[in-house]
């Protein structure tokens, strides 16, 4: 329980937060200054010690194992068959320095310039064994903090006559590739390094986030309190200028416990933490079912409440007055609703955790900034209560409709999950099917014809329930089409790519064109693709999923490369491939005018060994398609936001400034034709 010292000092840390949220924003620029490397010596027959030894940039510090919190401290984890080997003690490591630390406002030890750490291990067998897991590490600086983050390591013993020696060692002797592509013009890649950043999707967060806390306001637990939490700043009629400042605290104080947080999750869990978040299939199904819960609860199946005792003593509390008794009203206020907004603030906090750090302090901000308005705006003025409609069965519907909302939103996790390994249970056509019945089930259930738990009869339907059946009926009716190869544009950053569609008619009709063409049609590749069973294009383009594959080909054809960094996970990828790429224009020159290289940063097909890649960048293995590119991103670009399109020539230089998402058609074919004219002067 050491861990808990870390709290009373949080109320003196509140500038480390606004630090790390100030560095957060710069999402693009890879920091690494802490490298590690590994070796072992071995002390006898059968023991040996393993050395992890850190080298620290000036300015940084790396945490010791010996301090109260982890993260920070340094952990090591050992994996593997252990009856094979034994740990002889656990890990030393070199003198740190014990000192003040203004991050986290305590005395803490930490390592500067150079740190190493030793565990001896006892070799239990003569067979050849593997001793590898992995270390968890945190480093800072005077003013901000990195993220934690996991280092693997593995020493590979082969018998008692040998060695043990580490991965870094074998790599040594060149038997893995490296991830570095030669970019020739390093001004094009600083310019982009600036204006590649992409916010747009922060505030479509935001947006998404404040419309979840105006619906939030609109369910069973929330919308009856208002006229009784407005009357609370009403009871001192004397002074209203008083009501109207506690009312203002109160709205500040949602505002702030939802802010906490989001920021707590972006501390604790940080960039590299979400990028498992997002592509890893345990996270992914984790919160599909965590969705299929809320929408159980949202259908009367159960409800998700919090302890009495904390609702009990945050409701003593709020009788204070000055500034205290508003801040605990609101606490009150979010411990009570917890059980109907609990699945909107998950589901905004689901969506943001797959960010990186600025996401979920975003998210919840809008969705605590909905929130809150209504609350303050009926304590400044009290008469526009009586314009409110009365409560009654219509909030249940509210709840149930967003039952349906969550089972269909719930499903697009399952999906990551199932492109990204690859398991081929939910295609596109099975992915509308779902939606389609979901969306028919929530037109039934608004006429009145499907009725749960904590419903009201349907006596008549309003004018504004048909609207919402028309809406939704006619949402199923634009689905349809779908099944049957249609594009449906609107969707397409939220539902499987169309090449798993089993039954595409456009893809039938390109098919017997090619066939009627022949061979008068110009050849768009070399050579059958590497990956090509499990990777694919879109619109029946032809391309590659390797690097060097793609730059063969494209010297055999005297054509330039078209490098398209994208994911399975990828929303801004579908979307630019649905309303972009989909284009005759752009279709027809990226089919005749380059080599397509589409390299999937989040694929987790584990490659054999003779394919592994040794990272130019932080000199680690890496093992499957989705790191190899993820890492040639990042190293040779400084970004690792997708998509980003390149478009290279032979010799790796840039042909054209690089483009990242962005919906307009005619700046995407002014690119590719510039690109494309640019390779005719080099070569």
């Amino acid at each position: 329980m050491k861990y808990f010292k870390l709290l009373p000092g949080m109320r003196t840390t509140l500038s480390f937060v606004f630090a790390m949220m100030i560095t957060s924003m710069a999402w693009s620029q890879i920091l690494e200054p802490v490298k590690w490397s590994f070796s072992s010596e071995m002390t006898g027959d059968n023991e040996a010690v393993l050395i992890f030894k850190a080298e620290i940039e000036p300015h940084w510090h790396l945490y010791s194992q010996d301090i109260p919190m982890a993260p920070p401290a340094t952990t090591f984890f050992f994996e593997g068959d252990t009856s094979l080997y034994e740990l002889v003690g656990g890990v030393t490591e070199t003198e740190s320095i014990e000192e003040f630390d203004p991050n986290f406002d305590m005395i803490l030890k930490y390592f500067s310039d150079e740190a190493e750490f030793r565990q001896i291990v006892k070799l239990l067998t003569d067979e050849p064994v593997t001793v590898k897991g992995f270390l968890n590490y945190m480093c800072c600086d005077d003013k901000r903090c990195l993220p934690p983050e996991d280092v693997e390591f593995e020493f590979p013993y082969h018998g008692a006559s040998t060695q043990m020696e580490t991965s870094e060692t074998a790599l040594q002797d060149g038997e893995f590739k490296s991830t570095t592509i030669i970019i020739e013009d390093k001004a094009i890649l600083e310019e982009m390094q600036i204006e590649g950043l992409e916010y747009s999707s922060i505030w479509e967060l935001f947006i998404f986030a404040f419309i979840a806390g105006l619906i939030a306001i609109l369910t069973p637990c929330v919308f009856p309190m208002i006229p009784m939490t407005v009357s609370f700043f009403m009871h001192d009629g004397d002074s209203k200028a008083k009501a109207k400042f506690q009312a203002i605290i109160f709205g500040l104080s949602i505002i702030f416990i939802y802010t906490v947080i989001g920021t707590v999750i972006a501390l604790t869990l940080g960039v590299n933490f979400a990028n498992w978040l997002s592509t890893h299939w345990i996270p992914n199904v984790l919160f599909f079912l965590i969705f299929v819960i809320f929408a159980a609860s949202f259908f009367g199946m159960f409800e998700i409440t919090l302890p009495s005792w904390m609702i009990n003593k945050s409701d003593q509390r709020a009788e204070r007055g000055g500034i205290t008794g508003p801040f605990f009203m609101a606490f009150t206020l979010v411990l009570v609703s917890f059980s109907c907004t609990g699945p909107l603030v998950g589901t905004v906090l689901v969506q943001s955790a797959t960010g990186a750090w600025l996401e979920p302090i975003v998210g919840m901000l809008g969705f605590s900034l909905a929130f809150a308005l209504p609350f303050t705006l009926f304590a400044f003025f009290p008469s526009w209560l009586n314009k409110l409609p009365k409560s009654g069965g219509w909030l249940n519907s509210v709840k149930v409709v967003l039952g349906f909302l969550e089972l269909a939103l719930g499903l697009k996790f399952l999906s990551i999950a199932d492109q990204t390994y690859h398991w081929g249970i939910l295609d596109r056509e099975v992915y509308l099917a779902l939606w389609i019945v979901i969306f028919v089930l929530m037109g039934f259930y608004l006429l009145g014809k499907i009725k749960f738990a904590h419903d009201s009869d349907v006596k008549f339907i309003s004018v504004p329930r048909l609207t919402f059946v028309i809406i939704t009926f006619a949402f199923v009716m634009y689905l349809i089409p779908g099944m049957f190869g249609a594009p449906l544009k609107f969707l397409s950053g939220y539902l499987p790519p169309a090449q798993t569609h089993d039954f595409d008619i456009n893809t039938i009709v390109r098919e017997n064109v090619k066939m009627v063409a022949g061979k008068d049609e110009t050849p768009s590749i070399c050579e059958t693709p590497k990956y090509h069973e499990f990777l694919h294009l879109p619109h029946g383009l032809e391309g590659y999923f390797d690097y060097e594959q793609g730059l063969s080909c494209a010297k055999k054809l005297n054509k330039p490369m078209f490098i398209d960094f994208t994911g399975h996970g990828c929303v801004n990828c579908r979307e630019m491939e649905a309303n972009v790429w989909a284009d005759p224009k752009v279709l027809k020159r990226l089919q005749d005018d380059y080599v397509v290289i589409a390299l999937y940063v989040d694929d987790k097909t584990l490659l054999p060994e003779s394919e592994w890649v040794l990272s130019s960048a932080d000199g680690k293995l890496k093992k499957t398609v989705g790191k190899i590119y993820a890492d040639l991103q990042i190293h040779n670009f400084n970004i690792n936001a997708q998509p980003y399109y390149v478009l290279l020539g032979h010799d790796g230089e840039f042909l054209v400034k690089p483009r990242a998402y962005d919906l307009d058609v005619e700046e995407f074919v002014k690119f590719l034709d510039e690109g494309k004219e640019n390779f005719g002067k080099i070569f």
